[in-house]
């Protein structure tokens, strides 16, 4: 009898005999504490690698010897890495180039099951760029010819099957290639292309309709550039390659056109045998917004955008009291100085006039989506520019302060710096105008901060992250406090702050080191400071599994022997107030 062991394997792997040694990577692991992306994936070191994955390392970037990292990882067997590459947005699927190669050089069967597990997920969008891609996708004309298109779905991924995204914030204008319509909005695609920005301040600047003549021009081609205009993510057929490439150099888009160009010399000279025999129709490139440079992609295009808006809305802020002739005057000289900033909104805050973009607002604000879809040709406040033709919404009980680093948030997908004395107003905002992820770029801002704080300080932010449900700073104090728990108990602050908090819930199954019963239901209820405090305090300590019970039971003695002293310090509070 062989010792060969038979596998069953997918029906395109038919015939294929693996040995145990098979699953062995080619290289050993080990570590490389300066290597980088490649070297990281290629000798497998799972920690480098997420360390320069963090750091913001382009997942699909090339090598001089035009290899991805995810190409070492699947070459060497290295499952760990391989996985780490995927979820961070490696691009695996068939029938491009990076995603054959990486399935031809698997060393064994496991990477390439990882690879076909990962094929049909798309690559992961940010917020900012899934919000404008559903937007895109739910203009009527772009989901029909996305629903007609089988090829595209596969690469796409599928839309909510909720009906409101039909109802997503209207286009202003709509392109007819070839008798087909493309839906789209002004301020996108001039953020994105200098040919688009130039057009729609002369030409097309009354135009709602645009039609194309030549016959020349492919639909196809052109919808992919402006689906990557709204989602920072290209997937086009190779054979729509070379239209793409005309029209990104028409387009001014020469980052994009660069790489389409160096993309095409590869799938026109791959050597396998896949890529040879398939209809270039079925095979598809696809391109991250990271492969280019930071100001190529979507969230550097519309903060330039907002920048342009921000600096008109100071200078017609300083207006308010001209005549109606100067403020004329003073817009030619504006448009002259920062070009059309296409804004279509203004939002008054406090005072204050914003000049925004309901697109934006829109797609990122359930709030903002459900005032403009209801009202049209509205006005709110008396105090309005003289000449002034935008609609103009206002917002009350918040500082501008506040807002201008809300929607700075809402224009790129993060913050640049925050002043920690408008964290807890951020929250607020965040949880009012429904745009729940600005929560943790906030905590993203403030963490350089709170590690600098003081015990009594960290406390604070930890009763703060906890009411809003900030979950970043609140595992950061939890870990902080853990760590040094005996510390924070000389604290008098930390011991107060026991006095407003639940007590632990003492069930000893949060902490039992037995198994559940077969079909137990599993207790995910971790919303206890103090029971997630006791949860981390023993990590921390390292208590032996065994002992856990008997190390909880004396974390919960020393707590409610810090609440009686912080008790008898209250009352000692009370009696020496006059």
């Amino acid at each position: 009898m062989s010792d060969r062991q038979q596998w069953t394997i997918d029906s395109d792997l038919d015939g294929i005999d693996l040995d145990p040694e098979d699953f062995k990577a080619s290289v050993p692991l080990k570590k490389v504490p300066t290597g980088d992306v490649f070297e990281a994936s290629r000798a497998g070191d799972v920690e480098r690698l997420r360390y320069l994955l963090e750091s913001g390392v382009n997942v699909n970037a090339r090598d001089q010897w035009d290899s991805v990292a995810l190409y070492y990882a699947c070459l060497a067997g290295h499952l760990d890495a391989a996985r780490m590459l995927l979820e961070s947005g490696a691009i695996c699927s068939e029938h491009t180039f990076d995603g054959d190669r990486c399935h031809y050089a698997s060393l064994n069967l496991k990477v390439r099951k990882l690879l076909k597990a990962f094929e049909a997920r798309p690559p992961p969008l940010g917020p900012l760029q899934a919000a404008l891609r559903e937007t895109f996708l739910g203009s009527r004309a772009n989901r029909t010819y996305f629903e007609q298109s089988d090829n595209l779905t596969h690469f796409h991924g599928t839309l909510s099957n909720d009906t409101s995204t039909s109802c997503q914030f209207p286009p202003d204008v709509v392109f007819f290639v070839q008798g087909r319509p493309i839906e789209a909005h002004r301020v996108i695609l001039s953020a994105r292309s200098a040919f688009y920005m130039k057009k729609f301040e002369s030409d097309w600047r009354n135009r709602r309709e645009v039609r194309f003549s030549s016959g020349k021009l492919s639909y196809p081609a052109l919808y992919s550039l402006f689906h990557f205009f709204y989602s920072d993510r290209l997937e086009v057929a190779v054979d729509d390659m070379e239209d793409l490439i005309r029209i990104c150099k028409v387009c001014k888009c020469e980052e994009l056109q660069k790489a389409l160009g160096k993309e095409l010399i590869h799938q026109k000279y791959a050597d396998y045998k896949s890529l040879r025999d398939e209809d270039n129709s079925q095979k598809r490139f696809i391109l991250q917004g990271l492969s280019l440079p930071e100001e190529d992609r979507l969230p550097a295009a519309l903060y330039r955008i907002l920048q342009c808006s921000l600096a008109k809305s100071r200078r017609e802020e300083n207006l308010e009291n001209g005549t109606e002739e100067l403020v004329s005057g003073v817009r030619a000289l504006l448009m002259s100085d920062f070009g059309d900033d296409l804004a279509d909104i203004c939002i008054r805050v406090d005072g204050k006039i914003f000049r925004c973009h309901q697109v934006i607002l829109a797609s990122r604000s359930e709030y903002f989506k459900a005032r403009l879809s209801r009202m049209t040709e509205f006005l709110e406040g008396t105090n309005r520019l003289p000449g002034d033709t935008l609609p103009c919404l206002e917002e009350h009980d918040l500082s501008t302060e506040a807002f201008e680093k809300m929607i700075e948030y809402m224009y790129t997908d993060g913050l640049k710096d925050i002043d920690p004395n408008q964290a807890e107003e951020m929250f607020d905002a965040a949880s009012r105008y429904l745009l729940f992820p600005l929560k943790r770029a906030v905590a993203d801002a403030l963490l350089p901060h709170l590690e600098m704080v003081s015990p009594a300080e960290l406390c604070q932010w930890l009763m703060l992250s906890d009411m809003y449900s900030v979950l970043k700073i609140r595992e950061y104090c939890l870990d902080i406090i853990s760590c040094n728990f005996e510390t924070f108990a000389d604290t008098r602050e930390f011991r107060a702050m026991l006095l407003e908090l639940p007590p632990p819930s003492g069930d000893s199954s949060l902490r039992t080191t037995l198994p559940s019963a077969p079909g137990a239901g599993v207790n995910t209820d971790q919303g206890n400071i103090l029971d997630d405090l006791r949860e981390k305090w023993l990590e921390a300590e390292a208590a032996e599994l065994d002992k856990r019970d008997e190390s909880a039971a004396l974390f919960d003695q020393r707590l409610e022997m810090l609440i009686l002293v912080a008790q008898q310090e209250n009352t000692g509070n009370d009696t020496d107030d006059p």
